[in-house]
């Protein structure tokens, strides 16, 4: 199975597995001393179909619910023939858009899109073992916006959840260890045998190792990685991970990519640090069916090409189109060069009855090295919002998806280099003058938003058709500050 399921690998200070990620404080928790600092205490928010279920049917579901046939068709003959706005795309975005202007403002709204399932890449599921997992890789809520924050309780259930994140890294002899990533002082005892167990001790560490670019300031991605991190930690964690996520090295990427890298000097192994980080107890996909399933207001056609049915002439007549999708491809017609995205590839594994009842420690093991090609492990299993099955011991086997990084493939992260940058400004200045078109989201903006960072994009977008009756963004998209990319 891979061969990375047995200690007898020779990678010494690996201790694999110890049942779901935990800490005194519960599954899916930070140590005590920074689990105290997430806001999201005990079960918050709203789930309107589990409540019905609950009191109506006496029977609940843990999957996604089964969608009508009407829905899935992908016929837009049984759809309306006018509506206020026709929406490109099911994912965040266009489900904000469209919940908004139904609920405060009674205006109709057709979605349409070519996959089979509402939710965008947020999708998740419940496989035939009994796991929920995610279709397009694992989704990590958190965000520091509190607007967003009770928005999103108004249509799920959630969890605290403190995302933490193990890397399989070769320490200073070459044997690999299971170490925090982001770099904590435990990751630099375990690599480098430095005596560092304090903040201050942890400070002093960095400026020792960084080096300061000749010319000032950094100039691409590797003269960044190395004035934040030191050329130790940059070697074993970082420069081989990068080119496996890029298909290229920190050195032909924009410094920005890397000037993020976090620099912990605490104990601190959270991923994120913002005040509300959870999970939607019973899935990302409730989000979305609270949100559109049952409003009169919104119609849906999955299985749906908007291109297609627009050359066929099948569209509805809309006020107003509201186009999610990449922005490259709305103007595929004028020959323009394509945008360049990175994309994933999931190889699903189910491991019938790992020791332990787990393949990995956590959730998520990055492998940052140049030997395999894979970028990381994700184990669904250990997430506290998994099924009760699961939680309750009944499911013997786990998924596992080792994540491959590609070329080819659904469009994911936009490749952040000047060539891009400048192609992307003139699509959007044809975009800025295209009438009764709103380009909404990460592939309409070519720029990655966090799940939050898109919430709070469609609502200020909103926010604007209310105040100026125009469906257009209150900030630039680089105002909301970098994604996460690749976890």
């Amino acid at each position: 199975r891979c061969g990375l399921r047995f200690i007898t690998l020779n990678f010494a200070s690996v201790t694999m597995p110890a049942g779901p990620f935990a800490s005194s404080v519960g599954v899916g928790r930070a140590e005590p001393e920074w689990a105290k600092l997430n806001k999201v205490t005990g079960v918050v928010g709203k789930d309107a179909i589990f409540k019905f279920q609950s009191s109506m049917l006496g029977a609940t579901s843990e999957a996604p619910l089964k969608l009508d046939d009407a829905i899935m068709s992908g016929d837009l003959s049984s759809a309306p023939k006018s509506v206020d706005l026709l929406i490109v795309g099911a994912g965040l975005s266009g489900a904000v858009i469209a919940e908004r202007c139904s609920k405060e403002l009674g205006m109709t709204s057709l979605m349409i899109d070519k996959r089979d399932h509402i939710g965008g890449n947020c999708y998740d599921y419940v496989d035939e073992h009994g796991i929920r997992a995610s279709k397009y890789g694992a989704h990590l809520f958190h965000t520091q916006f509190e607007r967003v924050w009770n928005y999103v309780t108004e249509f799920s259930e959630w969890i605290p959840f403190d995302h933490r994140v193990k890397g399989l890294v070769p320490d200073k002899d070459g044997v690999k260890k299971l170490v925090p990533i982001p770099p904590t002082q435990e990751s630099v005892r375990e690599l480098f045998q430095e005596k560092v167990g304090s903040e201050e001790e942890m400070q002093a560490w960095y400026d020792k190792e960084r080096v300061k670019p000749t010319s000032g300031e950094p100039s691409n991605g590797e003269e960044a990685a190395l004035s934040r991190v030191g050329p130790r930690l940059y070697e074993r964690v970082f420069k081989h991970y990068t080119k496996k996520q890029w298909d290229k090295y920190p050195s032909e990427l924009d410094a920005s990519v890397l000037l993020r890298l976090p620099c912990r000097t605490s104990t601190d192994d959270r991923y994120f640090g913002d005040a509300w980080q959870a999970l939607p107890l019973r899935g990302y996909t409730r989000i979305f069916e609270n949100m559109l399933l049952s409003d009169p207001n919104i119609s849906i056609r999955l299985n749906c090409d908007y291109f297609k049915e627009k050359d066929l002439k099948n569209l509805p007549k809309y006020g107003l189109l509201v186009y999610t999708g990449q922005i490259d491809s709305y103007y595929a017609a004028l020959g323009m060069p394509k945008l360049e995205y990175r994309s994933l590839r999931f190889e699903e594994e189910y491991v019938e009855k790992p020791e332990g009842g787990f393949f990995q420690e956590a959730m998520v093991v990055n492998y940052p090295s140049p030997d395999v090609a894979f970028t990381r492990v994700v184990e669904y299993k250990h997430v506290p919002n998994q099924t009760e099955e699961v939680k309750e011991g009944k499911v013997k086997g786990s998924l596992i998806a080792r994540e491959y990084s590609s070329a080819e493939g659904e469009p994911y992260y936009p490749v952040p280099n000047p060539d891009n940058r400048t192609l992307y400004e003139k699509y959007a200045e044809l975009a800025a003058k295209e009438e009764g078109v709103a380009f909404v989201g990460r592939l309409a903006s070519y720029k990655y938003f966090n799940m939050d960072q898109a919430i709070l994009n469609a609502l200020e977008m909103y926010d604007n058709l209310k105040e100026t009756g125009k469906l257009e963004p209150k900030r630039s998209p680089a105002a909301f500050g970098p994604g996460d990319g690749y976890k």
